[in-house]
């Protein structure tokens, strides 16, 4: 039978534990819930019995209900996800193609800033990068990237609007593309998990090489919805230097860890700031990202200092990183998602690796003495 709520069966979720058979048929089950005052108890017992007698050796059924102890817990929820995770509803991201989920658990840090500023430089790269700004009250991504305008729709799937970025694009959905930018949506949990859902199920996002994924802070019923959907996905986890930001965004990954999503690097923001005469000035801390990575056992992919042409850049609509050098520290990030982090689709491997640079070998002119 499955667990009404975690839409998996309670044998595969280790909730079932000792079964006798005495010799007149009478059967004793031992069921373990996760919490003294499971509102599910009697549906569970109800459903146990009735499976149990459907077998036509048994004559009577005695369920005992016990309750699980923390680590119990921690494996059948580890399950759970898992299971969810195997049986994800097919969508038209595929399956081989990256999929970064920028995160952090307090707002304030410039997750969405860096998701565009990332999307525009792998895009720079002749790559098709999809977004998806899954900060439905928060949206702001719209106007950071400049894309404006309706999303229609085409053969039952939503469309996302695109626009051409250096030798590649970015395909772009947000509710800031359906909702008007000062309008407030007073929705609540299941409303926002629908609509996540629909972004991701209900829209063509064929042809993207990256797919970015924007969320709100905190751990909360969004990051569960991607997590179940989208069972390739690798957290980004941005942070500032503070401390304070920094043990919340440790809260980030260790949802992402919890939920089998793998935690693939750090993003320190607002790192420090450089006036025109050198001096550097750390106006929030400084060590926040390195001590977060060492924490997390993963890469500081990059520090990115406090700049004007940021915050300008998205009042404008022309990210920040369309106008910086090809070695800056955003062309920089871009490089080490591409070569390191999450190679695309077809480069993941030492033989694909090996075969470019035969290619690029073969490319070269043919030398003679």
């Amino acid at each position: 039978m499955l667990d009404p709520e975690l839409g998996a069966s309670i044998v595969e979720l280790g909730m079932v534990g000792d079964i006798e058979v005495d010799g007149e048929g009478r059967a004793t089950v031992h069921v373990a819930l996760t919490t003294v005052g499971c509102p599910l108890r009697s549906h569970i017992e109800r459903d146990v019995k009735e499976a149990v007698l459907s077998l036509g050796e048994v004559t009577s059924v005695e369920v005992v209900m016990g309750v699980m102890d923390a680590a119990s817990r921690t494996t059948l929820m580890t399950r759970a996800r898992r299971i969810a995770q195997e049986r994800a509803p097919e969508t038209s991201i595929p399956v081989q193609t990256p999929v970064l989920m920028i995160a952090s658990g307090k707002g304030g840090v410039g997750k969405s800033s860096v998701t565009a500023n990332l999307a525009v430089a792998l895009a720079a790269t002749g790559r098709c990068v999809g977004v998806l700004d899954a900060d439905i009250w928060g949206f702001s991504l719209s106007r950071l990237l400049g894309i404006h305008g309706d999303v229609s729709a085409s053969a039952g799937k939503m469309q996302p609007l695109a626009k051409q970025f250096g030798k590649g694009s970015i395909k772009l959905l947000s509710m800031g593309l359906l909702a008007d930018e000062d309008q407030a949506l007073m929705w609540r949990g299941l409303m926002v998990q629908k609509a996540v859902a629909q972004f991701i199920e209900d829209a063509d996002w064929s042809g993207i090489d990256y797919f970015l994924i924007d969320t709100p802070p905190g751990t909360g019923d969004i990051a569960m919805t991607l997590a179940r959907l989208l069972p390739q996905m690798g957290q980004l986890v941005v942070t500032t230097p503070a401390m304070a930001a920094q043990r919340v965004a440790a809260r980030a990954a260790d949802f992402a860890r919890k939920s089998n999503i793998r935690v693939l690097g750090v993003i320190e923001n607002m790192s420090g700031f450089s006036c025109e005469c050198g001096e550097r000035h750390d106006l929030f801390g400084e060590g926040g990202g390195r001590a977060l990575a060492e924490e997390l056992n993963v890469p500081l992919l990059c520090e990115i200092e406090l700049n004007r042409a940021i915050t300008s850049g998205g009042d404008e609509g022309v990210p920040a990183v369309v106008h910086e050098a090809d070695d800056g520290v955003l062309h920089q990030l871009a490089a080490r998602i591409i070569n390191e982090v999450a190679p695309p689709a077809g480069a993941e491997g030492c033989s694909a690796r090996m075969l470019d640079a035969m290619a690029r070998a073969v490319e070269q002119p043919l030398h003679t003495s």
